[in-house]
């Protein structure tokens, strides 16, 4: 495998990694700044006050992408294990 190949295979790396962790980082991110407002305006400063919302709304995120995540990943390893006999080619 040549250098633009290793650097295809990181490419396409990256971008099921951003893909997979994406939904959940999003929700995680919407509920804490949520969680975050709402303690603001109620001066309530207790920092574990949105571990559960965030715990819920990431566990409700995982079931609904949670296939689509996997099938994600396994086409990705699929397409890696693909490209191993191309490795031994002169």
């Amino acid at each position: 495998m040549d250098t633009a190949g290793v650097i295809d295979v990181v490419r396409e790396a990256m971008w099921v990694a951003v893909l997979v962790a994406g939904p959940l980082l999003v929700v995680a991110l919407g509920v804490g700044l949520f969680i975050g407002v709402i303690q603001a305006a109620t001066s309530v400063n207790e920092a574990t006050l949105s571990f559960i919302p965030k715990l819920l709304a990431i566990a409700f995120t995982a079931v609904l992408f949670g296939g689509w995540q996997i099938g994600t990943l396994l086409d990705f390893t699929r397409n890696i294990f693909e490209r191993i006999p191309a490795l031994f080619q002169l």
